[in-house]
């Protein structure tokens, strides 16, 4: 028996085994020998996999996977000891693991911690509230404020309302108490797939409703807030001395107040690639501690004897991160700032401990800061460009090859004033390459010649608009500030002169409809790879980065776009996007648009030859995927006889209403009314693939999809749709479906 076991073929080694083993071991060697010379990068993945674990949060849809990928992390973190055995391989897997797993609970707990009920449904209400902030939207004649109403009003405990200039009251701060009446509504989500969702960021900031306040509006108590009134009187301040269009833009650098600066000044800075010079970011921040530690130094250096006994560098550096808080409290301490004075303040300690300041290191301890303080931010595109921004430029210049390039030679002026121009231009390229698939993906545009512009507009910024702005401010306590005010304006002149030139230039901007997620996360961790490893294995990167390049590229615009609410519809014409309601407004109109990647401005549905409408009814015919669609709409809320609706149902292939139609309108392929667009949210559908994309997710459990509610007393509800709907008059024949103004002579169908 021992000897016809041992001689059992399935017992014995063979030579495959060993070379199996062989190939095991040399592939082992190879992963330790790389990652041994990629010690220095490891670290830079930290705040990369806890931005993984947060993202997995958003993505998988409920808290049964939550709980499943948190097991999953947890056996890998067990793996990773168990076979570690001394080497990185093993500990390199249990802290990705693990860090990607905090990052999961840690905004799951986060999403707990600031839930708070969302209004239940569109009201008007009457209460008194507390001012918490207030951001004067002047360009608009707004007044935006945040509010705690106070007392049982049957309200969320933060609200936001927009108050007309003209019923603003005297006095109004942060502090003070004011009554109003107002029409709210819930936090609004994405209105079609891709779209900017707001109810997210709401959640988040505690905002369980959003509306607009009517006259009059009433000063209960004033309030005060030193930080708002000294940013509200700097601002009017320079717009004093700067009149117009620079002297929003010159607010917006001192004080981050944007809401003087106009729609179309704020568009041309956009599609330009310019946006960013208004946002209070790294630029401004480091302009001010840049020019903090200059005076500082040069005054102290005046006294030898502070020069001798002194650090006076450690000093100066003292005198910049004082500087650094203190302009992050007075423009308001937005995210943005907030992420830029945490990056000076980790660049000045580096300075302090005779470190090197600017390393991917400094990027990455700065942004697990941020990540550990509000993981929610990974979503937004704030966090995403401004670090893509910053690691994209420091991978750059920390390339041998760039810094061997550009770094001094002795050569003459000529020379050496070309070399840097040439460096700025390739940060400039490298930055725009860097954001491009960010901005797209926001933003579904993206400006081609930003680089070029930058090239003038950043050093025009930096070295003559913010010191000769400083210098004023600072003169005016003496009145001398006038000369320095005339720069400030001319310069900005040139500024917005250059927007508006390279906005309107054939080609400045390209447009893409909403792309799949998927493709948008290959092409981020392909640009991760490339950045953060230093070896030759950093060019694999370039694999995921162009598949979610050529995916986004190749997703096709989508030919209906249907809003979440069913009033708005908008088809992919030959002509140009199509939309249902021709009087919709421009928020709707630039969301469509952008999401079908088109910049032209949208046509009406009724005036094209193949579609017939009436003031309640349109019906048109949409080729795609080699056949002919019929769409029906309904575009009013007026009641059409029964029979004569099921036959137009009947009739048409995709029927869409904002309305609840009864069950027996049944369309041959989709029907999308009021309860089906409540449980899927806004949708995009691809007609040739019969591709359908939705807002909300079958089981997703994010808590901004089914906030818990609260509802106002019932006596002040005064939602027009719930009354005419729950009144419903007599059904009425509805008018011809036909366009008066089409040229189509076909017969008419009437309804």
């Amino acid at each position: 028996m021992a000897s016809s076991a041992a001689d059992a073929p399935s017992t014995a080694s063979g030579p495959l085994q060993f070379a199996a083993s062989r190939r095991l071991g040399r592939a082992r060697d190879a992963l330790e020998t790389w990652l041994e010379a990629e010690r220095d990068q490891l670290p830079l993945w930290v705040p990369v996999m806890l931005g993984g674990g947060i993202t997995a949060w958003l993505v998988l849809p409920d808290s049964g996977r939550w709980i499943a990928a948190l097991l999953l992390l947890g056996a890998l973190a067990l793996f990773g000891v168990a076979v570690g055995r001394g080497g990185r391989a093993g500990r390199a897997l249990t802290i990705v693991a693990v860090t990607a797993a905090i990052g999961l609970a840690l905004i799951w707990w986060r999403a707990e911690r600031v839930a708070a009920p969302v209004l239940a449904h569109p009201t008007v209400a009457a209460f008194e509230a507390r001012v918490e902030a207030v951001a004067p939207l002047p360009a608009r004649g707004l007044v935006r404020v945040r509010l705690a109403p106070l007392g049982n009003v049957g309200m969320p405990p933060h609200v936001r309302a927009n108050i007309a200039e003209k019923d603003v009251p005297a006095g109004l701060a942060p502090g003070a108490v004011i009554r109003l009446r107002g029409w709210f509504m819930p936090p609004p989500e994405a209105a079609v797939p891709g779209a900017y969702d707001f109810a997210r960021l709401a959640w988040f900031d505690r905002l369980g409703a959003t509306g607009r306040a009517f006259a009059p509006v009433t000063l209960v108590s004033p309030g005060t807030s030193p930080g708002s009134a000294l940013r509200a009187r700097l601002s009017a301040h320079i717009q004093g001395e700067v009149a117009g269009g620079p002297g929003a833009i010159a607010a917006a650098l001192a004080t981050g107040d944007r809401g003087a600066i106009g729609d179309s000044d704020a568009e041309a800075m956009r599609r330009a690639g310019l946006a960013h010079l208004l946002s209070i970011s790294g630029l401004h921040v480091t302009a001010v501690v840049g020019a903090t530690m200059l005076i500082v130094l040069k005054l102290l250096a005046l006294s030898p004897a502070l020069a001798l006994r002194l650090r006076l560098p450690l000093i100066a550096a003292g005198a910049g991160a004082i500087a650094a808080v203190g302009y992050t409290w007075l423009t308001g301490a937005e995210v943005p700032t907030i992420r830029s004075c945490v990056a000076a303040l980790l660049v000045l300690l580096a300075i302090a401990i005779g470190r090197e300041a600017l390393t991917l290191r400094l990027v990455a301890a700065g942004a697990l800061i941020v990540l550990v303080a509000l993981p929610e931010s990974l979503a937004g595109p704030s966090f995403q460009l401004s670090f893509a921004a910053v690691t994209a430029i420091i991978a750059l210049h920390e390339h041998p090859k760039v810094r061997s390039w550009f770094s001094a030679r002795g050569d003459g002026a000529a020379r050496r004033l070309g070399r840097e121009l040439l460096s700025l231009l390739l940060t400039g390229l490298v930055v725009e390459i860097a954001l491009a698939p960010i901005a797209l993906y926001h933003f579904h545009r993206s400006g081609v010649y930003g680089a070029l512009a930058n090239i003038v507009a950043i050093p025009l910024t930096t070295f003559v608009v913010m010191p000769a702005e400083a210098l004023a401010l600072v003169l005016d306590a003496a009145g001398l500030g006038a000369p320095f005010w005339w720069v400030v304006d001319h310069a900005l002149r040139l500024l917005l002169w250059l927007a508006h030139v390279v906005a309107d230039a054939p080609g400045a901007s390209a447009a893409l409809p909403a792309m799949p997620d998927d493709a948008f996360g290959l092409m981020v961790a392909g640009g991760l790879w490339i950045a953060l490893w230093r070896t030759r294995w950093r060019r694999l990167g370039a694999v995921p980065l162009a598949i979610g390049a050529a995916w986004a590229l190749a997703t096709p615009a989508p030919d209906l776009l249907v809003t979440g609410d069913g009033e708005h519809l908008a088809i992919a014409t030959p002509k140009g996007l199509a939309l249902l309601r021709e009087r919709a407004g421009d928020y709707t109109r630039m969301t469509l648009a952008e999401n079908s990647g088109v910049t032209e401005e949208p046509l009406a549905l009724a005036d094209l030859a193949e579609a017939r409408c009436s003031r309640d009814l349109c019906l048109a015919d949409h080729r795609a995927g080699g056949r002919t669609w019929r769409i029906m709409a309904t575009r009013s809320d007026n009641f059409v006889d029964y029979d004569e609706l099921i036959r137009a149902c009947t009739n048409a292939d995709i029927v869409v209403s904002a309305r609840g139609l009864p069950r027996a309108c049944r369309p041959r392929w989709l029907r999308l009314d009021r309860q089906t667009l409540a449980r899927t949210g806004g949708v995009a559908i691809s007609l040739a693939s019969g591709r359908i994309v939705t807002v909300r997710r079958p089981g997703a459990e994010q808590p901004w999809r089914d906030p818990p509610t609260i509802a106002p007393p019932r006596h002040r509800r005064q939602d027009a749709r719930n009354r005419s709907n729950m009144r419903k008059p007599p059904p009425t024949r509805v008018r011809s479906i036909g366009s008066q103004n089409s040229a189509d002579h076909r017969t008419k169908t009437e309804l």
